[in-house]
């Protein structure tokens, strides 16, 4: 391992496929195995899908927003990976996969403007994420974990499995989830492993209240911080933890709009993830870190958007059997997902390294058990490739932008799109899992008395408005506890030095 990095940050960003942010990018580099110049493994033009007799190609420049947000849960991804008439056998082996189907899903959730899921960001579209591309190591080969949804692909960035779960968690699920204590796994997580080892193993950031780690077990409410205290943090030269995972904000996720957030979720689009690709860089590019530090930018999934890549098949994680608990599919984790973008980012990389190696989420744990001496967690992560080979000088590079480029601001297209009406129900897509965040926020908030009434708080929630109310309530609280703790801390500070003056006049006292 390479013994300068002391420091790994994950900054995992929505919803995104690998062609749909640099398929047309056209960089080229150095192939990081080879040493020979090649291009990305990106499109040429040609690339298309039928749908309704027509064919829908693969186009540049790319919307700001969807109206319509594609699919992505396990059904979508298989249709979208196979075909329309793909179907998955429990516990048996993944069907043929051609690419075919994501325009004829994306035509299942939109009434029209099918093709929308083919278009694909222009470089100049997307300046911080084409600068840090050219600047470091590009993958081109880097995998969702499993072709799904975002929590079980976010699970595996943590744990190098998702514990069976191979669908998006309903409310009730998550409440079966040990309940106040959070989803485990047979093997336990990276956090785990690390806490094991170091007194101060990680840290969270993240852009809200309620990021989707603090599902896990052993992730308390203390170790989260806000992203805005992240620059000033690692610029203290003693910043203590190895490794920093950082969550963006998700926008609205109670009124299923997304809107307001940076993480680059369809329905919000892309602008305001760049600026956060754009301050997590160069705070860590500017602090007393740099030079030994790790930064790995990547997406959860592809979010129903088009990759012209077909995933090979995985190794599964072994902690888990089809049928297990959490396996509504039967999915026996033996196929990767969509391709995702991918960028790592270090002062020991060359400039313009483009890397096909093979990688998942699973890479993440596996790159920082490679760094910090830890044991693989599953068998998943045993397999998997990890990133430091990348790390390839001797010596830290003094080039390296201490700045990137400013994102462009994307206009919205006036779209006569039929978006259909979204369903009121709580039990889709993120909502259950952030609620999950939310009470165990205001579980750690609450005196032990309170836990009962606040399960049977969640419990009542049915609709995407008493959720909203919900989140709000408890952020409120998490300001109010806040508040609290600054003032307590100043009258401490205060007390303090009210005691140091008293030592020093008691001092002087005795030295008359």
């Amino acid at each position: 391992m390479p013994a300068a990095v002391s420091n790994i940050f994950v900054l995992m960003l929505e919803n995104r496929s690998f062609d749909h942010m640099l398929g047309f990018s056209g960089i080229s580099g150095t192939d990081a195995v080879s040493g020979r110049e090649r291009r990305v493994n990106g499109l040429n033009g040609s690339e298309s899908n039928s749908y309704q007799g027509k064919s829908f190609a693969v186009t540049q420049p790319a919307d700001a927003t969807m109206a319509v947000d594609p699919g992505h849960e396990f059904t979508d991804t298989l249709e979208q990976l196979c075909g329309p008439n793909a179907t998955y056998p429990a516990g048996g082996n993944y069907p043929v996969i051609n690419n075919s189907g994501f325009v004829s899903d994306y035509g299942s959730h939109a009434s029209n403007k099918f093709g929308d899921v083919m278009k694909c960001f222009s470089p100049g579209q997307l300046p911080v994420l084409n600068a840090l591309a050219t600047s470091f190591a590009l993958c081109d080969g880097w995998f969702a974990s499993m072709p799904g949804p975002t929590f079980p692909n976010r699970f595996f960035a943590c744990a190098a499995s998702s514990g069976g779960l191979d669908h998006s968690p309903t409310t009730g699920e998550i409440l079966t989830w040990e309940t106040i204590a959070g989803f485990q796994f047979l093997h336990g997580s990276i956090f785990d492993a690390l806490a094991q080892k170091f007194a101060m193993g990680w840290r969270i950031y993240a852009g809200d209240s309620f990021p989707m780690a603090a599902a896990l077990k052993g992730i308390h409410h203390a170790a989260v911080v806000n992203f805005s205290a992240f620059a000033r943090d690692i610029a203290n030269p003693d910043y203590p933890w190895p490794y920093t995972w950082i969550e963006p904000n998700y926008g609205d996720v109670a009124g299923g709009t997304y809107k307001g957030g940076n993480s680059q979720h369809p329905l919000d689009g892309v602008t305001q993830g760049e600026a956060l690709i754009k301050a997590t860089y160069e705070a860590i590019r500017n602090s007393p870190h740099w030079n030994t530090s790790l930064l790995i930018v990547t997406w959860d999934e592809h979010g129903g958007f088009y990759d012209h890549v077909q995933p090979p098949q995985a190794v599964p994680p072994g902690d888990t059997q089809p049928g297990s608990k959490y396996n509504q599919y039967g999915f026996t984790f033996g196929q990767y997902g969509v391709r995702v973008p991918a960028v790592v980012v270090s002062p020991l990389i060359p400039a313009n390294i483009i890397d096909n190696r093979l990688y998942d989420h699973a890479s993440i744990p596996a790159t920082v058990e490679a760094t910090f001496g830890l044991r693989p967690l599953t068998a998943r992560d045993a397999a998997a490739n990890n990133v430091l080979p990348l790390l390839s000088l001797s010596r830290p590079r003094t080039d390296c932008p201490t700045a990137l480029p400013q994102p462009v601001r994307l206009v919205a297209p006036k779209t006569r799109q039929r978006v259909p009406k979204m369903s009121d129900t709580v039990d889709s897509g993120n909502l259950p899992g952030v609620l999950l965040a939310a009470m165990r926020l205001d579980m750690a908030l609450s005196p032990p008395s309170d836990t009962h009434a606040i399960l049977a708080r969640i419990q009542t929630i049915q609709t995407r408005q008493q959720a909203h109310q919900y989140l709000n309530e408890v952020e409120r609280k998490e300001i109010a506890e806040s508040k609290n703790a600054g003032r307590s801390n100043r009258a401490g500070k205060k007390v303090k030095r009210k005691l140091k003056k008293r030592t020093r006049q008691r001092a002087s006292k005795s030295a008359r």
